[in-house]
């Protein structure tokens, strides 16, 4: 299969939306921008289209996946809100929609079980990138991170293409991605004590902007084939290199004869292993500034960029466990869970 590069720019975008929808409509599946990162969509209500998804992605059946609407009103067409949430779910939708929240619901009976992977909820939002917003408002569409299962998430087209070339019909270019870590998901609940935003997944949306709205709590520990939402398994966002992950616990002790990369994140402070050791290959997510935001978005560039580097083992240093720095240290954790597969 020949697969099509098309540039959404700020004349043509309307353009690219309509390409990918006749796609779409046909039962086909396309690679999307988001704000987050690409998405490979897959018309919500199709179960054979989004069949596709799963096997182009080689995704297991047990990881259900992210509908993306376009409006508020789509909501109640795949999802109900029960009336001691529909507050909570207001307040939040007013506050980060369209963007980078996603909202764990019950789900419509309408709504493919292979959405869900078999669970009575389904995880929703809206996208605020006017490319995948423009798609759903046409409909709703299931769309998980647009590379091979368990490996770095795309931020770019190019990086789409290199992942799932030949293997899609069209990807539509619509610039590097605004946040470049994927959607905070939270489960809103009632509990005994009240209302409880669950976080099943740490994104762009910290959780200490949540707690104006609800207290955070942790989710409930689950096997790896039993997952309450997108965004739970533990191997995860990780590259073919082998990689180890500095937090607190792990000490650096190179291997004579072995050649090393570092993903530091700013490249300087007591904290970085910049002079630590002769590294074979050094990329910075915030070069010099510090900045947890430019961190995120680097973040998944920079990873890709040692992994093609062609060395024996990738170190990764920690960021201070703050805002978006949560999302950050989670992805990098969970990349070295699942690297040099």
């Amino acid at each position: 299969m020949d697969t099509k590069l098309v540039v959404a720019d700020f004349e043509d975008w309307r353009q690219t939306v309509d390409e990918a929808i006749a796609l779409l409509e046909q039962g086909e599946v396309v690679a999307l921008p988001t704000e987050t990162v690409y998405g490979l969509a897959a018309d919500a209500f199709n179960a054979e289209a989004v069949a596709k998804v799963f096997e182009i992605k080689e995704r297991p059946s047990f990881d259900p996946l992210i509908v993306h609407i376009g409006h508020k009103r789509d909501l109640e067409k795949v999802a109900m809100v029960p009336e001691e949430l529909d507050e909570l779910v207001d307040e939040l939708i007013e506050a980060y929609w369209p963007g980078p929240l996603t909202l764990v619901l019950p789900k419509r009976p309408e709504v493919p079980d292979i959405v869900t992977s078999g669970l009575d909820t389904v995880a929703v939002r809206i996208s605020a990138h006017e490319v995948m917003r423009g798609v759903s408002r046409q409909m709703p569409v299931a769309a998980p991170s647009a590379n091979r299962f368990g490996r770095i998430s795309p931020t770019s087209a190019q990086a789409v293409i290199e992942e799932l070339g030949g293997k899609i019909p069209l990807v539509i270019d619509g610039g590097a991605c605004r946040d470049g870590v994927e959607s905070t998901i939270v489960a809103p609940a009632m509990e005994e004590k009240g209302l409880v935003l669950r976080m099943m997944r740490p994104g762009p949306i910290p959780k200490e902007d949540l707690r104006k709205f609800a207290k955070v709590v942790k989710p409930k520990k689950t096997k790896a084939d039993h997952i309450e939402s997108p965004g739970q398994i533990e191997s995860h966002y990780a590259p073919t290199t082998p990689m180890i992950f500095m937090d607190k616990k792990v000490t650096f002790e190179p291997e004579e004869g072995k050649s090393y990369g570092l993903l530091s994140y700013r490249g300087e402070g007591n904290a970085s292993l910049v002079e630590k050791h002769d590294w074979d290959a050094i990329e910075m997510m915030s070069p010099g500034k510090g900045k947890l935001a430019e961190g995120a978005v680097r973040l998944f560039y920079c990873l890709r960029a040692l992994d093609a580097a062609g060395v024996d083992v990738i170190v990764a240093e920690a960021v201070s466990e703050t805002g978006i720095g949560v999302a950050i240290n989670d992805r990098l954790r969970r990349a070295s869970v699942g690297s040099g597969k």
